[in-house]
């Protein structure tokens, strides 16, 4: 999870350096790595989940260029 977590939070931070990324700011859903993106107005979009994904359970996690791409449509 560690990892996975790093590396997608980076990906973000360098596409959208003006957006604030945080990890479990809520504890997460277990057996899930789900990434969020909340918006000021009190909106969100989920931009990957991996609830029903898997086994095996490295395809929870995403490539972190998916999720950077799925962010750039809400973006937009």
């Amino acid at each position: 999870y560690g990892r996975n977590a790093a590396a997608l939070s980076q990906a973000l931070r360098l596409e959208a350096p003006e957006l604030p990324v945080e990890v479990n700011p809520a504890k997460p859903r277990r057996g899930s790595f789900e990434v969020t993106l909340l918006r000021p107005d009190g909106s969100s979009a989920e931009l990957w989940t991996g609830i029903k994904k898997g086994p095996p359970r490295k395809l929870k996690f995403p490539d972190p260029q998916e999720v950077v791409e799925e962010l750039k449509k809400h973006l937009s």
